[in-house]
């Protein structure tokens, strides 16, 4: 079986090699990792003591992130290696501070594992949710490495749990601890004759309690908001867009701030076109006067968890199509209420926030505007949801400190 996958491996990746000749994100997938052993090469030497991090993308960076910063603050003489999978987390998070070597990781092949821990040679390893990668996790084992996972999710449909998943359970044995995010997780493992399992809780509740924190004015918009309700649409597909425009072009006084996902240059002008209400770019907003405008659109990338202090309720974006939902924590730990589409069922948090009325999920068009028009125009019924997902968020806080407390090393 391992002879199959890593044949498998080693197909796929000269088949990215073709599909990058046509996808730019492909071609940062495969260019990336060309320079990643010098990289290591030159930053890591063989006296330095290592700890290395894994995540898929941008979403398990932020779970991971507080972790992280703890470790480097209980180990300071290690260096923090940090490992992407996918583009759209190396390229947004390739210069963070957290970490002191941020690479691609290469592809799961024996040469590359054994090549990768040899010149990183970590004292532990964490991997963040969901990331699994047999020859990477049969190395860790081979040389008694400390390996976690963090903010772990299992579902029933994983290859784990199947009745012909023995060489992918087998790779979980060298897992020292799974950190799991709930108590259906940890059955399923548990099932499958994994013992060292704790319930700790998402890391992400630390970590958006933390955004509290900080500095997150933004001058332009106060000036936008011009102290009027504030609908703000976080990460929004055009399949999500198209639920809400036509409640933008029909309300009065109340202003609209939508952060779309996708901010290619074509994409953003289909979306300002289809809005009837005086409309401006953050592209733009030099020497306006943002007051005046209804909607803002920011098609810019890094300040969408400042815009939502800024917002009386929020759409997150991601819950009509199949792409996945996005952050939902975000919003909710500034205490607004929170809107999400229909597909949202391999998302725990969502599934418990609209549970207890903090998060409301909408299945249409109608139920959007309805929802929206109870939210905008009812100050009651905003304020008693948006102090639930305040409340959501602040009991589901600590999966940090129950993390730190049970690693060894």
């Amino acid at each position: 079986m391992f002879f199959l996958y890593n044949l498998l491996t080693l197909l796929a990746g000269f088949l990215l090699k073709i599909v990058a000749l046509f996808s730019h994100k492909i071609r940062l997938f495969v260019n990336g990792r060309k320079t990643v052993f010098n990289t290591l090469q030159q930053n890591i030497n063989p006296q330095d003591k290592t700890i290395w991090f894994h995540s898929a993308s941008l979403g398990e960076y932020e779970q991971g992130l507080p972790v992280m910063e703890k470790i480097k603050q209980k180990y300071p003489d290690h260096k923090i290696v940090l490992t992407f999978f996918s583009p759209s987390g190396y390229e947004i998070r390739k210069n963070t501070k957290a970490a002191d070597v941020v690479v691609y990781l290469p592809l799961d092949t024996a040469a590359n594992a054994k090549k990768f821990m040899t010149l990183v040679h970590p004292d532990m390893a964490f991997f963040i949710k969901y990331e699994f990668w047999p020859n990477y996790l049969k190395e860790l084992k081979k040389s008694n490495t400390p390996t976690y996972l963090i903010s772990g999710l299992m579902r029933k449909d994983q290859v784990f749990f199947k009745w012909y998943g023995g060489f992918y359970r087998k790779a979980l044995q060298t897992f020292t601890r799974f950190f799991v995010q709930d108590n259906s997780s940890k059955e399923l493992l548990q099932g499958a004759g994994f013992h060292n399992v704790m319930i700790s809780g998402d890391t992400r509740f630390d970590r958006v309690s933390e955004i509290l924190e900080r500095d997150n004015s933004l001058p332009f918009v106060q000036e936008f908001k011009n102290n009027k309700i504030t609908m703000v649409a976080g990460s929004s597909w055009p399949k999500d867009e198209s639920m809400f425009v036509d409640f933008i072009n029909s309300s009065n006084n109340t202003k609209f701030i939508i952060a779309p996902h996708n901010i290619k240059t074509e994409q953003i002008q289909e979306l300002k076109k289809s809005i009837t209400k005086k409309t401006v770019l953050f592209s733009e907003k030099e020497g306006k006067n943002l007051a005046e405008y209804d909607v803002f659109i920011i098609d810019t990338i890094g300040i969408l968890s400042k815009v939502y202090s800024y917002a009386d309720l929020a759409y997150v974006g991601g819950g009509f199509g199949t792409s996945g939902l996005h952050n939902i924590l975000e919003p909710a730990a500034f205490g607004i209420p929170i809107v999400i589409g229909p597909n949202h069922s391999k998302f725990p948090e969502a599934i418990a926030m609209t549970h207890m009325g903090g998060c409301i999920a909408v299945k249409d068009k109608t139920e959007m505007e309805e929802t929206l028009s109870s939210l905008v125009y009812d100050d009651d019924y905003r304020h008693e949801k948006g102090h639930i997902a305040d409340t959501f968020v602040s009991m589901n806080r600590g999966a940090v400190k129950r993390i730190m407390s049970n690693i060894s090393n």
